[in-house]
């Protein structure tokens, strides 16, 4: 009777394809989207029943709160923040400049032209 068990118990594990842990049953054993949908069904009835929890301006507040102070524990992660924001400003200002630039070359080469122009009537009198 042992005989059978050990069986059993290394056959399943052949089954998952992996011998680490046990094999994935119900909720887990189902792809992504087919738990997304159920998840869904679940949250529509509770709506419909009265009884989800929606939350205040106030709660949201506070759970947002919570939740910057955890983030900002963590300083290394508080300095990637810091220097990709400064990363991101210093390359919208030197392209800003660039565009500045790039109009006043444009306006320059506009002024000539008209210049050019002026002189050509003047020469074809």
């Amino acid at each position: 009777m042992a005989s059978g068990k050990d069986s059993k118990g290394s056959a399943q594990k052949g089954a998952s394809g992996s011998s680490q842990g046990p094999a994935k049953r119900g909720f887990a054993a189902m792809d992504e989207n087919q738990q997304r949908e159920i998840a869904s069904k679940g949250g529509q009835a509770a709506h419909q029943k009265g009884t989800a929890h929606e939350f205040d301006s106030e709660e949201a507040r506070r759970a947002g709160q919570k939740g910057g102070e955890a983030v900002s524990r963590n300083r290394e992660h508080m300095a990637d923040i810091g220097r990709k924001g400064g990363e991101s400003r210093q390359a919208s200002q030197r392209a800003a400049a660039a565009a500045a630039e790039g109009n006043l070359q444009r306006s320059d080469s506009s002024e000539q032209r008209a210049g050019r122009a002026g002189r050509d009537k003047d020469e074809q009198r």
